[in-house]
């Protein structure tokens, strides 16, 4: 996978420790925002909706974590799923560790 919108999508996961790929009007996108708010945590939110090349970028998201639908979570370059998955580390205890 490579091309410019590939590029795109790997520098932004790489440009901060959480970035949330999420669309504005997404329930899911907004459960796992909060969840970072409510931690305190910085992240960077790339609302796809809002860019000229966002479904192209949904699509190499796709490709990257075998799941097509937002949010795609990245912690630290991981991908942690989606909203309620984000939700679910953020309850059991587990995101906390993922981000020391």
């Amino acid at each position: 996978m490579s091309g410019p919108v590939a590029v795109k999508v790997k520098n932004i996961i790489d440009s901060d420790t959480v970035v949330i790929f999420s669309k504005s009007y997404c329930p899911y996108c907004k459960m796992a925002k909060e969840v970072f708010d409510k931690l305190c945590q910085k992240y960077t939110a790339v609302e796809l909706n809002e860019l000229d090349d966002g479904d192209s970028m949904q699509a190499v998201l796709g490709e990257l974590t075998g799941a097509k639908t937002v949010p795609r979570v990245f912690v630290k370059g991981e991908c942690l799923g989606g909203g309620t998955d984000v939700k679910q580390l953020y309850e059991s205890g587990q995101l906390v560790a993922k981000l020391q």
